[in-house]
């Protein structure tokens, strides 16, 4: 047989594009048109509602970037068209994809939502377009409104490419959409099913070898398809062409051919290419989509995370709402995730991150009575290797994820696998193998997930999320009608719609016993450059974080001792929320739009505010009156003789500090500054060494070029490293010494910004205070500050959320070298035997580490913090302005006192006129444990809350002993939930930690 393959395939997509797609719809009359312009922000419906309209026509320009047009349709339908579908269409003038571009939500004539609108989703069926969304009929008059988003394509045909059009708008503008359609039609469904025919055996035959016997079986149907179809009366054909396709579309799947559990999904980023405000009508727009769509697919189930999204739907949409209430009870939208948002989980903090999963399985619990037990996170940008722990204690059991299909340099070698936390907990994992998180269910993905599964042999089943997303929408009725045909279809593997829970359970039973480990983080091969983009961003969120745990430790101690009424509930509720929704993946990372951004700051400015007003509050109520200077120390260790969690007056520590001839020396350590203002000497005076490497310099400023190739706001690509300039000259160096502090202010200039550095040494102390500001003008810059130290470490430590992680400093293999940018906490650590340095920080998180061996036969370890970036997309300010930032050089540390200074330079002490000290209301016998949180319960029963953590990464014995009176103690997990009773002995509770091992105890107060 001669091979006529692209002749019939090329045949097939002309056909389709000219003669039946154009055919869907049949009869049409246009519907009447009147429009109202909001003019500014988006108003609730009453009030668009209440406007005055004007009469509008097909090809009327509406939408400035960002503004909303609310249209009023209305039309007769033609009772002519009885024992038709029919529906209305309307085409807004999309471009783009669907969530990227303007949007709309159909409302009943008294404003209740009914359905979304987007390029791929353009109808509403006659079944809700009565009144109060009820079934019209032929002969009647109906009349809807649509609320139109003029959302601008950000990243459109050019991308990355620098735009303003990502700022909050001023009032006017230019439209930049026109009205394309507004039409009642005739839809030809046998039309629509031939569609949906030929394009699934035409994507599964494509994935065929052309010498399958299947193949070309296919082809020859779709050969007699296109052969009974006539191009002039397609619609009346359309059931001819169908029937040529009966024997190929019944034949099943084979009896090895993998499972795929198909689950409906949006992925409705919370903020990126849009604001906050916009995700809330896009989540309102993918429920409504979601809950209409499962009229007519009852089989539909939708996955949706995010229980802020949830959130957003009761607090601003009450009819979606009750929707979407009964689409969880029916079982057709499943809550997923267990956290507030899908955050990302390098950069928050220990308790932030927990506080995730408490807040979003709260909610599920509260509104639904659903414990979900499946951690949903397929978009952040790497994960810690904290999560397996929290998920554990969250009361969940199952992660997914699929960003890590984006890897640049290695491939993953699992797609489910036991994970295995730094602690030791272990969590059952999937990593679809379909590659994306919202698939089409096309011939091609599903092949591709077949093939690229890497457990073959051993299990036998996936996940593949389908739908719209990023900018939501979901499911559309193609999808779900794709999924009937691809269920049980030759040469394909096996799809069926089903919840999460059904696809975990379903393959845990089948491979737990089987399946392999991976043990620490998941790091992510590309989006390094998330460390540090948005710095302001990332500086409101750290120290929103320590305000919150300051707030809660001072309110509870106030409560406690009887000197506050009330403990702030209510408040630190909607704070922490707040905060949470700011840890969303493309918010904290730094890679959104510039509105998301300047929101964030002026947010964290508000928060701040709050959190001081609370925290003043109760360190005054705790401190009484009187004239002393009490100073109060919210770090779980002592320091200037007052404990950790408590106030008092504080002592003196060490002697003076002298400055002469450009050395600083506080007799434990001497610091030498030479005329550029930079670290030509730190002799440690108790250990006898030299902490920088020899023919070095610390405290260097280095200036890269940085321009990824993709992905601005996201990436740094290794070759960044391949043009650096130090930044040595310099305006002035000036030595000062004032309260027994030691003082080096150096002030320079380059290209178009500057920078002041005051240096610190203070007594009693073993490291270097540096703070840094800088006035940042560049473009496509990348800043960076290096100490190298005269250490031989093959490794460095780095602070994670509760512990720290090894990570090399050589590249023996490609997953070494992959990691060429990392992320770290409050400190990142180096040492040999005995002797070790660390580097903290106050609102940094990236770093690079490495190591290089001198002609001397020493090694040099260079510890790089980055310290702010100038990408151009998606705001192309992004970072311009001043900005202050601390770190400490620390020397002759241990991983102890590397968290020690980490917590001290995050926690500054406070200063309180007043009389009383304040007992901490805890002590714990072992620095190694770690207070994190120290509250009262969220039940607002009284009992106080202390989560405690193993920092040292060994086996560590401790004693608990609260400064109250004590009933009873119980072990409970993130939600404080009883999980077991701990023994009160002496007034005290004794335990083991494992390292890393996370323990909160719940304290009834007596």
């Amino acid at each position: 047989m001669h091979d006529d393959r692209q002749l019939i395939e090329e045949r097939l997509q002309r056909a389709l594009r000219e003669r039946i797609r154009p055919a869907i719809y049949g009869a049409a009359v246009p519907l009447d048109v009147q429009v109202w312009h909001a003019p500014g922000e988006p108003v609730p419906p009453a009030e668009a509602l209440a406007a005055t309209y004007e009469p509008a026509a097909i090809g009327l320009p509406w939408g400035p970037a960002w503004g909303t047009a609310w249209f009023k349709f209305s039309g007769q339908v033609p009772s002519e068209w009885a024992g038709s579908e029919i529906e209305a269409v309307v085409d807004l003038g999309f471009s783009g994809g669907p969530g990227f571009s303007a949007e709309g939500l159909i409302h009943t004539t008294s404003g209740v939502p009914l359905k979304g609108l987007h390029p791929r989703q353009t109808y509403a069926p006659l079944s809700i377009l009565g009144p109060d969304g009820t079934a019209a009929s032929p002969g009647d008059r109906i009349e809807f409104y649509v609320e139109a988003a003029a959302n601008p394509e950000v990243l459109g045909s050019n991308a990355f490419a620098p735009t303003d059009i990502g700022s909050k708008p001023e009032p006017g503008g230019t439209p930049i959409y026109r009205l394309a359609r507004a039409d009642l039609a005739v839809f030809n469904a046998e039309v629509w099913d031939l569609i949906l025919d030929l394009e699934a055996l035409d994507g599964l035959q494509q994935q065929l070898s052309p010498q399958e016997p299947r193949r070309r079986e296919i082809l020859r149907a779709l050969s007699r398809a296109l052969d009974a179809l006539d191009y002039e009366n397609v619609a009346g054909t359309a059931a001819d062409a169908r029937a040529q396709l009966t024997d190929v579309l019944s034949r099943p799947a084979h009896a090895s051919a993998h499972q795929l559990s198909a689950v409906g999904h949006a992925h409705i980023d919370s903020a990126w290419l849009w604001p906050l405000r916009e995700t809330r009508r896009k989540v309102a727009r993918t429920v409504s989509n979601v809950a209409t769509l499962a009229q007519e697919y009852p089989e539909l189930v939708f996955a949706f995370s995010q229980a802020q999204q949830h959130a957003w739907v009761k607090e601003n949409y009450p009819e979606v709402w009750e929707r979407l209430k009964k689409a969880v009870a029916d079982g057709t939208i499943v809550p997923v995730g267990g956290m507030w948002v899908e955050s990302d989980t390098n950069l928050p903090g220990s308790e932030a991150l927990a506080r995730q999963f408490v807040h979003g399985k709260k909610f599920f619990l509260d509104e639904y009575g659903i414990d979900t037990q499946e951690v949903w996170l397929p978009d952040s940008f790497g994960y810690t290797a904290a999560l397996p722990q929290l998920v554990k204690l969250s009361g969940s059991k199952w992660f997914l994820t699929q960003k890590i299909s984006w890897n640049k340099e290695n491939r993953f070698p699992h797609h489910t696998f036991w994970w295995e936390g730094l602690d030791g907990t272990r969590v059952f994992t999937h990593f679809p193998p379909i590659d994306t998180y919202n698939s089409d269910l096309s011939g091609r993905e599903l092949a591709h997930a077949q093939r690229n599964f890497a457990e073959n042999g051993a299990a036998t089943r996936s996940l593949v999320p389908f739908g719209y997303g990023d900018g939501g929408g979901g499911p559309t009725r193609e999808f779900v009608a794709t999924a009937r045909r691809v269920a049980n279809l030759e040469s394909s593997p096996r799809v069926t719609i089903e919840s999460p829970t059904e696809f975990f359970a379903a393959a845990e039973e089948e491979y737990r016993d089987h399946a392999p480990v991976w043990s620490g983080e998941l790091y992510l091969e590309i989006h390094r450059a998330t460390y540090t983009s948005q710095a302001k961003t990332k500086q409101g969120n750290r120290r929103s974080e320590h305000l919150l745990r300051e707030a809660e430790l001072w309110s509870a101690a106030a409560v406690v001792a009887g000197k506050l009424d009330a403990y702030p509930y209510e408040d630190l509720d909607r704070i922490w929320k707040a905060v949470l929704l700011n840890q969303f993946h493309d918010i904290l990372p730094g890679s959104s739009i510039s509105w998301v951004h300047r929101e964030a700051e002026a947010t964290y400015a508000k928060l701040a505010a709050e959190l001081e007003a609370i925290i003043a509050k109760a360190q005054q109520a705790l401190a009484g009156e009187g004239s002393a200077q009490i100073v109060f120390n919210a770090a779980p260790h002592s320091r200037n003789g007052i404990a950790g969690l408590g106030a008092g007056v504080a002592t003196g520590e060490g002697q003076a500090v002298t400055v002469q001839d450009g050395v600083l020396d506080n007799g434990r350590i001497r610091v030498t500054i030479d005329e550029r203002g930079l670290i030509t000497s730190l002799y440690d005076v108790e250990a006898g060494r030299e902490v920088i490497a020899p023919g070095a310099v610390g405290n260097l400023l280095q200036l890269h070029v940085d321009t990824p190739n993709h992905w601005d706001a996201w990436d740094v690509d290794s070759f960044y490293k391949n043009n650096v300039r130090d930044v040595t000259e310099v305006d002035s160096v000036d030595f000062s010494t004032a309260e027994g502090v030691a003082t080096v202010v150096v002030k320079r200039s380059f290209n178009r910004s500057s920078v002041t550095q005051t240096l610190r040494l203070r007594p009693g102390t073993k490291r270097v205070d540096i703070e840094t500001t800088i006035d940042w003008h560049e473009a496509e810059k990348f800043l960076k500050a290096a100490y190298p130290v005269d250490v031989h470490a093959d490794r460095s430590a780095s602070e994670t959320q509760f512990g720290h992680i090894f990570r090399p400093t050589h590249q023996n293999t490609s997953w070494d070298a992959a990691k060429f940018e990392i992320a770290a906490h409050r400190w990142v650590h180096v040492g040999e035997p005995g002797y070790g340095v660390a580097v903290v920080n106050d609102s940094t998180y990236g770093h690079d580490i490495n190591r290089t061996a001198r002609e001397d036969g020493g090694t040099t370890t260079t510890i790089r913090t980055s310290l702010i970036r100038a990408p151009r997309f998606p705001d192309p300010q992004t970072d311009q302005g001043v900005h202050t930032v601390n770190h400490a050089l620390v020397v002759g540390a241990g991983i102890p006192e590397a968290v020690e200074e980490g917590y001290r330079i995050n926690l500054p002490e406070r200063v309180v006129t007043g009389s009383d000290g304040v007992e901490p209301l805890v002590a714990i016998d072992n620095g190694n444990v770690i207070v994190e949180a120290l509250k009262l319960a969220d039940d607002q029963s009284g009992d106080v809350v202390v989560r405690l953590y193993e920092s040292s990464g060994g086996r560590s014995r401790a004693t608990l002993t609260p400064s109250f009176g004590v009933a009873s103690v119980a072990e409970v997990d993130l939600l404080e939930r009883h999980l077991a009773d701990r023994e009160l002995t002496d007034g005290g509770v004794s335990f083991e930690l494992r390292p890393f091992q996370i323990l909160t105890l719940r304290l009834k107060r007596s």
